[in-house]
Parts: structure tokens; sequence; C-alpha cells
């Protein structure tokens, strides 16, 4: 995903609770009839209410107040039905997937949700192709047909069993046809959905509240009546609140330092709970191909052999972030750790042997870049500490630049940049997700890498099949020439951090695995 903030976290799994409470009795029971909404606390607020312009964080606050066909009940980890009855591929080639609805589906101003309204809603995404915007998952899709009134039918223009995943994303949201025009954003701020809760209000980048949808039908069961969803501008404010009882929940945005601190707090301190589980956002560097230094598979090596990735872990964050060692993420079907297998622990004098032999022998001037306001405040630490790994081994000659954002975003685009940092955040969980945007003439990194082994036979061979487990070989290939190019450095895995009150129920079942927060299962405990 292109434009979403660096402490999005998926929970592929649960893995614990560090609770910094101690328990002092049993709980009773939960009830949607709470004292009032719960609040949850934010960083990420969104871009857009219009699902045909978000590539973004807005699919945070798309998943509870829209409905797609597919999504992810607790526990999945591969699309399940939602406002479908049931999808499939209808062909073993992988390219005609028809999906029935199920009966009775109503927006939430009443209107009839039926397969008319699910092609208006994928046809505006392609005709209205905002840039920036969800578009770029349809590349597959050659059309959508409605042929009957709860029956809709999708042709792909090649096999791609990914496509269930992009139907599951957020970007999909089925829109009322009356209220979204088909050529055109809706610019009223208004919301009409047919997702768990309604937008009762809203307030750009400060707060929404929703309220439970009498209308929905669908997997979810809410187990409160309405949430608030409060935007914040930093960790430390947003954890504040939380201190102050101001809100009950965190599950955006919480910086090393404030999860370390939560961490290190006893029972008698603090009244908060800390859920903390594996993520599958990554941070990595990109090397641009025509600088006349990065542009040298001997430079990127070397870099390769000499960048410690537990330091930056250690130092920078924390220890609240895992060295990575693939562009696909531990806990995805087809990780490998292909740079630690080929470079092994970080040594300059195998660095200084693979520039020798390339017959570089002066240190290597390389400016380095990074965005200042994207993916969180350590992120300007991170690359002091690249530059001091890299000017200690005497091998090279490391500036240091930044940019804002949307600055960032246009240098890199134009190839302004020899090296720069980059963040990713799923579509989907899916190894395919963290390998097609990278490569080809066109991706999302702007910089081509024409690596057509991935992209004209590993990556559509293994879109052919449905059974994700058979495809861990393509994935580990091409895995495998992503390390051998070094054009991609990976450096860290993100982890899962959410900070409740200890009255709140339900917060290690609420983050689907692309790290969206599913409200609905969040409650008040009644007794302790």
């Amino acid at each position: 995903m292109f434009n979403r903030n660096r402490c999005l976290r998926r929970v592929a799994a649960i893995a614990s609770i560090s609770s910094l409470v101690a328990g002092c009795g049993v709980l009773s029971s939960d009830s949607p009839d709470d004292e009032g909404p719960i609040v949850v606390g934010t960083t990420s607020s969104p871009s857009t209410l219009d699902p045909a312009a978000s590539w973004d964080g807005s699919w945070e606050l798309f998943r509870n107040i829209y409905q797609t066909l597919l999504s992810y009940p607790v526990g999945a980890s591969t699309p399940q039905p939602d406002a479908a009855k049931s999808c499939e591929f209808s062909d073993a080639s992988n390219q005609v997937y028809r999906c029935e609805l199920r009966e009775g589906l109503k927006f939430s101003d009443g209107g009839a949700l039926d397969a008319k309204a699910v092609k208006h809603s994928i046809d505006r995404i392609r005709e209205i192709n905002v840039s920036g915007g969800p578009a770029g998952l349809l590349g597959s899709l050659e059309r959508v047909q409605a042929p009957s009134e709860r029956e809709v039918v999708f042709y792909l223009n090649k096999p791609d069993a990914t496509f269930p995943f992009v139907l599951a994303t957020p970007a999909m949201s089925i829109v009322d046809p009356d209220a979204y025009p088909a050529d055109a954003l809706r610019k009223d701020g208004g919301v009409v959905g047919s997702g768990p809760y309604t937008l009762e209000s809203y307030e750009e980048g400060k707060e929404a509240e929703l309220v439970r949808n009498d209308q929905y039908k669908g997997y979810a069961e809410r187990k409160n009546s309405a949430v608030t969803i409060r935007y914040f501008q930093d960790s430390g404010t947003m954890v504040k609140a939380l201190r102050e009882k101001e809100i009950d929940l965190t599950y955006r945005g919480l910086a090393a330092s404030d999860v370390v601190d939560l961490q290190g707090k006893t029972s008698k301190e603090e009244e908060i709970q800390l859920v903390d589980g594996t993520g599958t956002d990554i941070n990595y560097l990109v090397f641009n191909p025509r600088d006349p230094w990065a542009g040298k598979k001997a430079v990127r090596q070397a870099i390769a052999q000499v960048v410690d990735r537990g330091a930056i872990a250690h130092k920078v964050y924390k220890d609240t972030v895992d060295p990575l060692y693939s562009m696909v993420p531990k806990g995805l079907t087809g990780h490998t750790t292909g740079f630690f297998d080929d470079y092994g622990d970080p040594s300059v004098t195998k660095a200084r042997q693979i520039l020798t032999d390339a017959g570089i022998t002066e240190p290597v001037p390389l400016t380095l870049w990074y965005t200042t306001d994207r993916y969180g405040s350590e992120t300007a630490l991170e690359f002091k500490e690249l530059e001091r790994q890299l000017e200690a081994s005497k091998l090279f000659d490391i500036t240091l630049k930044s940019r804002p954002w949307k600055t960032y975003v246009a240098g890199y685009q134009k190839g302004e940049y020899p090296v720069f940092g980059r963040g990713w955040f799923p579509d989907f969980p899916d190894a395919d997700n963290f390998i097609a945007p990278f490569v080809g003439k066109q991706n999302a990194l702007g910089t081509p890498y024409e690596a057509t082994e991935i992209t004209d036979v590993l990556l559509p061979r293994s879109r052919r099949e449905s059974d994700r487990g058979n495809v861990v070989k393509d994935f580990e290939e091409a895995q495998q020439i992503l390390v051998d190019d070094a054009r991609l450095l990976p450096l860290w895995q993100g982890r899962a951090y959410v900070a409740a009150s200890r009255d709140i129920s339900g917060a290690e079942r609420a983050l689907d695995p692309s790290t969206i927060m599913m409200v609905w299962e969040l409650s008040r405990k009644t007794s302790w």
C-alpha cells in the first residue's frame, strides 16, 4: 500500500497479551449495552470518505462502515464471504470469479444492495481512476457483469488467484449507486454504506462517531453499540489521553518509546493492558539503478554486507521491530531469510572484498534520502544509524537528506534519489503483495525494475494456483532473484501493539490479517 502510517500493524496470530495490570477477579460477562461508546485513539486519519479515492489509511474507517463481498472473520487468513453468501472461481484457469450475494442486503439508508450496486462500485473505481487510488489493484480485471439480482461475475484478463484478496480490501467497498456518481467522487462528505456501523458524525482529522447499523447483514457479531474514533497527531498525546481515561484504546501510531514505557509499568502504576503480536509491515531501502554508484551491483552488495539490522532494531526501535532478511515477512507462506543466508552477519572485511573485486578502492559517495513525516519519528534516527554503520566501515561517504512526504514521493518518482527509504503495508496477506508491486517497468517505487523471470514466469505461474501453499517454490525463487540483485534491501518487520484500558475486552481479536481494526470485536468488561 502506498500511503499508510508506519505504525500500521497486522496480527497474523496474537501471540500474547503483555498485561500491565494484575487481574483481580473473574470476568462474568460482556454486553453490547455498555456505558456509552468505546473510544479508540489512532494517528491514522482518513484522507477521504469515498472508497474510489482511497489506497491508504482511510481503509481503517471503511472496514467498519462499508461492506465488501469478502472479508476476514476472526481467525481467518484467507478471505471469507461477507456481503456475499458465497464466491468461487468457476473455471480451471482462475479467470472467472462468481459471487452470490446474501438475501435482503440493504444500505444504511434502506436502499437495496444488489448485484448492480456491486458492479457500479467496482466500475467507478476504474472509471474515476484517481491518481494513487485503488484502480491499480484491479489490473487483472477485464469486466464485471451482474446477470441477476444476486449474482456478480468478474472476468479476468489473466489467471489471478489473488483476486479474492483484492475484493476483500476496503477499497472494494460497496456503495449505493444513487449516492455515488459513476464518473466522479462524492463531494458532500456523506456516507451511505452497508457495514456493521453507520457514520453518525465526522470531523476531519479529529473524530468519527460510529453507531450500530440495524440494516447490516454479514458475518460481524457486534459486541458494542457504538464506537468513537479520535484522531491524534502524535503518539505521546494519544497515550496521555489513554492514561487520563479520555480514550479506551489505541490501535495505530504507538511510538517505540511509548511501547517500551508501557511495557515497563507495573500493575500498581497503571491500569493498561498491552497486546503484542507479529505484524507484516516492512521497512527497506531502494537503490536507483540509474545512479552511477547505486547502479553498481557491487556497491549494493557491499551495503547489504555491512548493514546491521539487529542494531537498528535494538538501538533505534527498542526491539519493537524485528530484523528482516527478505522482502516477504515472516508469518506469510513463502518467507525466506535470503539476505542472511547469502551474507551472514555484518562484515566489513567481506564488504571490502566485494568492492575490491569490482575495482572500487576509494570510499563510495552516496546520498541516502528519507521522509520526515510518514513512517514515524524514529525514521531520522534510523537513517543516522545507517550513516554511522556505513561510514564506520570506511567504505562509504554518506550524505543524508530528507523531505516531507508529498515532495518526497515526487522526488523518488522522478528518479532523483540514489538510495531512499520506504515502508510497505500489505494490501492483502499474501507473498505476491510483497513482490509484484516492486518489479516491472512501472511499479510502486517509481524506479523501473525489469526482473522478467519474476514478472513473466514466477508471478503468472503462482497466480494460477488457488491453494497458496502450493506456490512456495515460486516465491522462494523470486526472493532469491531479489537477493542476487540487491536492488531492494529489507531492514525490519513491524510488530503489532494495541494499548487498552483494563476494562476493554476483545483487543486481541480485533485486528484482521491486514492490521485493520474490526471495532465490533471490542466490548467493556462488566465485572471482575
